[in-house]
């Protein structure tokens, strides 16, 4: 018995579940914060108008508004991607004082409530604000209530997805590759570009799906900076804001458009969230 059981030791803890049955005292709670996060999605199903389904898509309001979600959310990623990844790269591999801080400065939107941003966004961007009053006497260009608003409030609120994932993908990539470049004589950009992007292409993939479908999901700070204006800048979550109050079928709809792309979305980052390929 003593050499089975120090056999066992060796091998090392074994992935099992514990003897028993569970204590009720921890599957009650478990089983309510289950039910309370499916049961919201579930009656969005059994009440979804399924039999005009296609119809109310077809709406011509219904397609606007989806084809600006998917334009500006693409564009947003864009420049999530143009300006996210020097930055986490900057994070990642450039050591400078202060970088604690400028690394909690980059999360703040991931707290921030969306409405506080959108009103930061007008004081900086509007046309009586830092940056925006300069802008509109300049080159007359006038960001708040238009397309353009749209893309940049999706940008702010998007984009720490982006630099945590790349950053995250970035300290774990062996940098050996890299300063064997480095000895062989490539400059900094050119092992940027053709050894440090490749080892990080998943973190980088997988930070541009999240930034993407944070970006189609955002209200708060598109409403307060970019307005809600059909054509212009409603997006699908502002569409189901405003048809929740003339036409909950509609606004249904809207709804199970955003839950199909946030499925999708789960379903193309499980192995790096949800850890369904490392047990299959």
């Amino acid at each position: 018995m003593r050499r089975v059981l120090t056999g066992a030791r060796a091998k090392g803890p074994v992935n099992e579940s514990p003897p028993g049955r569970p204590p009720l005292i921890l599957m009650v709670p478990a089983l309510l914060a289950l039910a309370f996060l499916v049961l919201p999605l579930a009656g969005l199903l059994i009440r979804a108008p399924w039999s005009t389904l296609g119809t109310r898509l077809a709406e011509p309001q219904v397609l606007e508004a989806l084809r600006l979600s998917l334009v500006s959310a693409t564009l947003a990623t864009v420049l999530c991607l143009l300006f996210g990844v020097p930055l986490a790269w900057l994070l990642a591999r450039v050591p400078f004082r202060g970088a604690r801080l400028v690394r909690a400065l980059v999360t703040v939107p991931l707290v921030l409530p969306p409405v506080v941003g959108g009103v930061a966004l007008l004081l900086v961007l509007g046309r009586r604000g830092l940056v925006g009053q300069w802008l509109d006497a300049t080159f007359g260009i006038t960001l708040p209530f238009t397309t353009a608003g749209v893309v940049l409030a999706e940008t702010f609120v998007a984009m720490p997805f982006l630099v945590i994932s790349v950053e995250g993908a970035l300290r774990a990539a062996d940098l050996r590759y890299e300063e064997a470049a480095a000895t062989l004589g490539a400059t900094r950009w050119t092992t940027f570009r053709r050894v440090t992007l490749p080892l990080v292409a998943p973190g980088v993939a997988a930070g541009a799906v999240l930034c993407w479908a944070r970006a189609l999901g955002e209200f708060g700070a598109t409403i307060t900076f970019a307005g809600n204006f059909p054509g212009r800048t409603q997006t699908m979550p502002l569409a189901v804001y405003l048809a929740l109050e003339s036409d909950p079928q509609a606004a249904i709809v809207l709804s199970l458009v955003l839950l199909a792309v946030s499925v999708l979305v789960l379903v193309a980052l499980r192995d790096r969230w949800t850890g369904a390929g490392g047990t299959a």
